[in-house]
């Protein structure tokens, strides 16, 4: 067995989806001392808000985490220790050296003068996205007993305490006055939902379209009801408004979540077809290897790019300008090649010494019928791990269904 393709090619459109998003909705406008202050597009265009539907994927990110946590974990056998220990380290070296490089540099740009509120607005972006460590490292630890309590009791089962948790989440939040914060609990059992789905797809569960029809189906429904009661479209925050789906995540994002893992089901044959061609194979795989470093560095290098090019005293539309029209929504598209160029030198730059690449193979055939394509070769896997480097595929990117006897074959615990 390969990895399944299906899965990482969720996992490269999630972290696709939340990089395009914030680079959307993320305005840095220069003001008259030269400073950056935030702003976003969906303040003064809330006819874009349905957009925030597809591209608010941190339903399917966690889905695939749950799934690759699974997979793995059954692949490792009694070496739950190690385990755990590989797919933690996988998570937190990167963000260490984020929070290492973020600091120096914001060290360099208070020394050169840079205005405090870009150094406010650089601080903030860089650190937001560490939000969800809290709750991916919470249920990463927990994957064994989570696969013990869905084969037990079941999926549904398992998902209803947490939707009751959101659910009254949603309802004090209504109650309360604006600006009460919830404790961090409401987000661990929103995120559950997914990552539970992915638990169970990767025992075997939701497989075949009746599953999926009813995922999609049933989160729909729900959808539509809790815009009928009055939840806000946007299923991002939106500055200045009084409640979020997002912060913390409501019954909106949860019901966003298990639509999102149902359509996806419902196009795996379609999908699945798709990466047999080369080009989106390669685009997935390269996306997996480095999904911890894309979502990490994103927003650091919008706020570089906006910043740098603000010092040269120019005012560049969709860059620099305030997010209040269509006009600067299509500029900013034009300026998505040049920060996806710059995220991509970063994201290369970072990658340890002797990460695994993806060998090209003599002749044609479709990359969904080239292992080696797909994921490092036995001896590849074996020096790697042996030469002490964590493995920074094992937490997001991980080789999903490899056979138990293929990992003793790499001299992992029976």
């Amino acid at each position: 067995m390969n990895r399944d393709r299906f899965v990482d090619a969720l996992r490269a459109y999630a972290i696709g989806g939340v990089v395009l998003g914030h680079w959307l909705v993320t305005g840095l406008v220069v003001a008259g001392d030269g400073g950056l202050h935030q702003a976003s597009p969906l303040t003064a265009l809330p006819g874009l808000a349905p957009l925030t539907w597809v591209l608010q994927t941190l339903g399917l990110f966690f889905f695939a985490a749950g799934f690759g946590s699974a997979r793995s974990l059954a692949r490792h056998g009694g070496g739950a220790g190690g385990w755990l220990a590989r797919r933690l380290r996988g998570l937190l070296l990167p963000t260490v050296a984020l929070l290492g490089v973020g600091a120096a540099v914001l060290l360099a740009a208070t020394v050169v003068g840079t205005p405090d509120d870009t150094l406010t607005v650089a601080l903030r972006l860089a650190v937001s996205p560490l939000w969800f460590l809290v709750p991916l490292l919470l249920l990463v630890a927990s994957t064994g007993p989570l696969r013990v309590a869905v084969r037990r009791w079941g999926l549904g089962r398992c998902v209803v305490p947490a939707v009751t948790v959101v659910a009254l989440a949603d309802l004090t939040v209504r109650l309360l006055p604006a600006g009460t914060h919830l404790p961090p609990v409401t987000v661990v059992a929103a995120w559950s939902v997914p990552y539970l789905l992915g638990v169970a797809h990767a025992d075997g569960l939701l497989a075949g379209r009746r599953a999926a029809s009813t995922l999609a189906g049933g989160g729909v429904a729900v959808l539509a009801a809790l815009l009928a009661l009055g939840y806000p479209v946007s299923a991002v925050g939106v500055p200045g408004a009084g409640v979020s789906n997002l912060n913390p995540p409501s019954l909106l994002a949860v019901a966003l979540a298990v639509t999102q893992v149902g359509l996806a089901l419902l196009a795996r044959p379609a999908l699945e077809r798709l990466l047999t061609r080369p080009l989106p194979g390669r685009a997935v795989t390269e996306a997996n290897r480095s999904a911890v470093r894309i979502y990490l560095w994103h927003q650091p290098v919008l706020v570089a790019v906006t910043a740098l090019t603000a010092r040269s005293g120019l005012t560049l539309p969709g860059l620099h300008t305030v997010p209040d029209d269509l006009g600067w929504v299509l500029t900013r598209f034009c300026w998505l090649p040049l920060l996806a160029a710059v995220l991509v030198t970063v994201v290369r730059a970072g990658q340890p010494a002797g990460h695994p690449r993806r060998r090209r193979q003599p002749g044609g055939g479709g990359v969904a019928g080239r292992s080696a394509d797909c994921v490092p070769s036995t001896s590849q896997v074996y020096d790697h791990r042996r030469s002490g480097r964590p493995d920074l595929q094992e937490v997001i990117a991980v080789r999903d269904s490899d056979p138990p006897s293929r990992g003793r074959a790499n001299g992992q615990p029976r």
